[in-house]
């Protein structure tokens, strides 16, 4: 099922698994120290033959992929059992009180926005405006542009952002006043490329608590009479009908779902997916209560491009009050094809306070919220939820049953418990158990899905479609792979073309002022702290990669290739730079899963 262009390798069963690191061919494989001398010399190589290895330079406190070993002390045995417990809890999370600049920390002295839009009347603001007024002072503060072409400009023949943009050359004449392609903005003239936006009203009136919520508030009160089994006969007449989210039922095909992730399950990178081949694409979680108190930030989680042709939003929470209205706010606001509740989000956070996979546990409010989310809303209600909460105390096979009498439309079950995280393989067994279980409702499995190997045999079990989280994230092309089945050795300059794309979506996103381009440029990071984890097919002695697999050290067929490969953040610097222009002077980054940073 390959193509032409794979090196042939020898291939492992779909099932088999391996443990440690991927086996790659031997004469790529290189040492950490002539890795990063590699990168160091951007791909030239050592200069002549009389370097000695006593003369190769040694790997700095700066370059290092370790932190510096503390300095031991002598301590007590049951301080140190003390400090050994504190430890382990600490590595858990790292990472978890990481400082986020903002991306408005890069641009100081910004141009007011009644200058940038050319609007006729002046800023209402006049003496106490905090932006600059004087087109000159700003223009000799401004940075200097990226490129050559504005991607806006391009697109939709007006570039938004005028002389802020980091690209105006493009589009800015020599009176300094912002150009515009007639023919192009008139073709773009009634497309609406993202929908589910706030708009002002009603972020007013949520924050006033003055929308109403006459379906929600009539399902509580049939809760608050009867007990937890109130609400159980409160439904719409519709309700009666199981609902569906199209053929899920034919053999021939299988559904891929790109699921939420934090940071990097934004929209420029499901339009990635959408490109590749996904089906069905479904937003970052939000919170219930965010969305209620119409704060932007959470809003912005729920917008929807027009290449998303089955989208659908998640949203957590943990009372039935909350969910039911916000469920209730999105049914009447926003368009999408299904509303998602995720009942498997592992962290802290919100598990402690009763959401995500706290709610596995706590049944009787999970029935009210599934209950009285179904009763108001006119889309399917699908849920998602992990194994179980212990590690070896699978309770998902037991709630199933009990949420197909809840009126669920569909299920999405991450084979592993929320303790295991992400240490162990998924429980694929497990999920086909649960999937007969699930029947007629349709069932998607998620776990471990890196290439078409891992697919086909998902495809084995009973499952209605498979959801992929960090294999999208490491290589968003498997969705190609999985439909084309077959291997695809992608090149260094086509992953560079993807991460291009990425970069004008980012742009077309958050902005090509130099906020939105920092906003880009974050976003980007973030998804190369994944992305450096694939390994070229054309690379490897056996394939598939597997997804928990650690990644040696070893040279690419060429520079780029080597440079993707790279787990220190900056060589996902220098990819930025790359397609964005060089990072502004105070620029800090600290990667979501590593301990090193770049300032």
């Amino acid at each position: 099922a390959g193509s032409s262009s794979v090196t042939t390798t020898q291939n492992t069963q779909p099932g088999q698994l391996r443990s440690g690191s991927v086996r790659s061919i031997s004469r790529f494989l290189t040492t950490k120290e002539k890795f990063h001398e590699l990168l160091d010399s951007g791909g030239k190589g050592p200069n002549d033959d009389k370097a000695s290895d006593d003369a190769a330079p040694k790997e700095t406190a700066e370059d290092s992929l370790e932190e510096p070993q503390e300095k031991k002390f002598k301590v007590d045995p049951d301080e140190q059992e003390r400090r050994k417990k504190q430890n382990s809890k600490r590595i858990r999370g790292q990472n978890k009180s990481r400082p986020h600049m903002k991306p408005t920390s890069y641009d100081n002295r910004r141009l007011c926005p009644s200058i940038i839009q050319e609007r006729e009347t002046k800023c209402v603001y006049g003496d106490k405006c905090k932006f600059i007024h004087d087109v000159a002072e700003y223009m000799a503060l401004k940075p200097a542009d990226v490129g050559e072409h504005c991607y806006l400009y391009d697109t939709f023949g007006k570039c938004h952002y005028g002389l802020s943009c980091r690209f105006a050359r493009a589009h800015i004449s020599a009176d300094l006043k912002n150009l515009a392609n007639e023919e192009r903005v008139k073709a773009m003239e009634g497309r609406t490329p993202v929908r589910n936006s706030l708009d002002k009203d009603l972020q007013w009136r949520l924050r006033k608590k003055v929308v109403p919520f006459t379906a929600s508030d009539a399902y509580m009160k049939t809760v608050f009479k009867g007990g937890h089994k109130a609400g159980e006969g409160w439904k719409k007449e519709n309700l009666a009908l199981v609902k569906t989210i199209g053929p899920l039922t034919d053999a021939d095909v299988i559904k891929l779902r790109q699921c939420e992730k934090k940071q990097c399950g934004n929209l420029p990178f499901r339009r990635i997916c959408k490109r590749f081949g996904a089906d069905i694409t479904c937003g970052e979680m939000a919170m219930c209560t965010n969305l209620l108190q119409g704060q932007s930030s959470e809003w912005a989680l729920l917008k929807r491009h027009e290449s998303e042709d089955l989208f659908g939003v998640q949203v957590e929470g943990c009372f039935p009050d909350t969910m039911t209205r916000c469920a209730e706010l999105l049914n009447n606001k926003i368009d999408v094809d299904f509303v998602d509740i995720n009942s498997g989000c592992p962290i802290d956070l919100v598990y402690k306070k009763g959401g995500g996979c706290g709610l596995m546990t706590r049944t009787n409010k999970f029935e009210q919220i599934i209950r009285g989310m179904n009763s108001v809303l006119d889309v399917p209600l699908t849920v998602k939820i992990r194994t179980g909460v212990q590690e070896k105390a699978n309770i998902a096979h037991k709630l199933i049953p009990e949420m197909k009498k809840w009126g669920v439309s569909m299920i999405t079950l991450h084979g592993r418990s929320r303790e295991q995280r992400y240490t162990k393989s998924a429980d694929w067994d497990y999920i086909n158990t649960c999937s007969q279980l699930a029947s007629p409702i349709p069932l998607f499995g998620n776990g471990d899905i890196l290439s078409y190997y891992d697919a086909m045999k998902a495809r084995e079990t009973e499952v209605s479609g498979i959801m992929l989280a960090r294999g999208a994230l490491i290589k968003p092309w498997v969705f190609t792979e999985i439909k084309e089945r077959r291997d695809w050795d992608i090149s260094s300059s086509e992953r560079l073309d993807v991460l291009r794309d990425f970069t004008h979506y980012g742009l077309e996103h958050w902005g090509s002022d130099t906020q939105g381009l920092e906003k880009t440029r974050n976003f980007l990071l973030e998804w190369l702290s994944f992305m450096c984890r694939y390994i070229p097919v054309g690379l490897l002695e056996q394939v598939p990669q597997r997804i928990n697999e650690r990644p040696p050290y070893y040279m690419g067929r060429d520079y780029l290739e080597s440079l993707m490969a790279s787990q220190h953040v900056g060589d996902w610097i220098k990819i930025s730079e790359m397609l964005l222009g060089p990072v502004p002077k105070n620029f800090n980054f600290l990667p979501k899963h590593k301990a090193n940073a770049y300032k």
